[in-house]
């Protein structure tokens, strides 16, 4: 996906047994898709970042999705029961944070994401004004310096466009079929 392509359709089962599209969301002024997994130390590094960010925006009315791509065949740390005892663990389901099992990998391939975690950013327009990372210190919070999806979000939200709308993601390849 490039700079301003919309958001693409989908239908992904989530963590909490209800399916999910690109509709369910449509209330909300921003809504960021993070490709995640239960594997990738590096995921595991921002999954309560993640939910931190949920919450500093969360009546500024952002919506969060995070997407699991990864074939569990090849890694069963990513099968969708794994995916339910994550989701289970962090509370997402009360929330209101939801975690999607693409098994397919076709959301994946359309959105084109690469690593685990990968961040795409849509405004209220539903165009993609972000992508990449979520930070540039992924293994000590305590370092971090550039907030880039923290910084999109505000721009997003403020209808603006972002600074720097592609940053390179950092991360676990995509387990692919």
């Amino acid at each position: 996906m490039q700079i301003g392509d919309k958001l693409p359709d989908f239908n992904l089962l989530g963590a909490d047994g209800n399916w999910y599209t690109q509709f369910s969301y449509s209330d909300k002024y921003a809504l960021a898709i993070v490709f995640t997994c239960n594997s990738c130390n590096i995921s595991k590094a921002y999954g309560q970042r993640l939910i931190d960010i949920f919450h500093e925006f969360e009546e500024d009315n952002l919506g969060i999705l995070g997407i699991n791509s990864n074939d569990a065949t090849k890694s069963p740390e990513d099968s969708y029961d794994e995916m339910v005892k994550i989701s289970s663990k962090l509370h997402l389901p009360e929330l209101n944070f939801r975690y999607l099992h693409d098994p397919t990998q076709d959301v994946a391939k359309h959105f084109g994401a690469k690593v685990n975690p990968e961040v795409f950013l849509f405004n209220s327009k539903r165009e993609l004004v972000y992508k990449g990372a979520i930070d540039d210190c992924w293994d000590n919070e305590a370092m971090v310096t550039q907030v880039w999806l923290e910084d999109a979000i505000d721009y997003a939200l403020d209808g603006v466009e972002v600074d720097y709308p592609e940053i390179e993601a950092v991360g676990c390849p995509v387990v692919w079929k």
